[in-house]
């Protein structure tokens, strides 16, 4: 198999999705920015800092950067293997990383 083809296999995929989601992951626990509630990963692509519970411009800023290419790696990934395939990868991504963030990205309680 050539470095071409091997660039771009499942287990490729996988790895790559699961690195940028664990910065992502560590990025918004920092800023405490609750990166599973509705409508908030919107706003950090938005640039829109209210949604930190921290100011913390530099850690934002890393956060966003991280989560255009979560999405533009993904958008590549539905290119070169198919929606199907993209979204088993994207569910293993998804439980693999479960375990280690818990439940630090959901939508913050009212007395947060």
């Amino acid at each position: 198999m050539s470095q071409h083809e091997e660039r771009f296999t499942t287990a490729h995929w996988e790895e790559l999705l699961q690195s940028i989601d664990l910065e992502v992951a560590q990025m918004a626990i920092v800023c405490h920015v609750p990166l599973l509630a509705p409508g908030v990963a919107a706003r950090v692509l938005a640039r829109d800092s209210l949604v930190a519970g921290v100011d913390n411009p530099l850690a934002f800023a890393k956060l966003r950067n991280l989560l255009a290419m979560h999405y533009a790696v993904s958008c590549q990934m539905i290119d070169e293997v198919g929606g199907d395939a993209a979204a088993d990868i994207t569910a293993h991504v998804r439980e693999h990383l479960a375990p280690r963030i818990g439940h630090q990205l959901d939508a913050r309680k009212p007395n947060d």
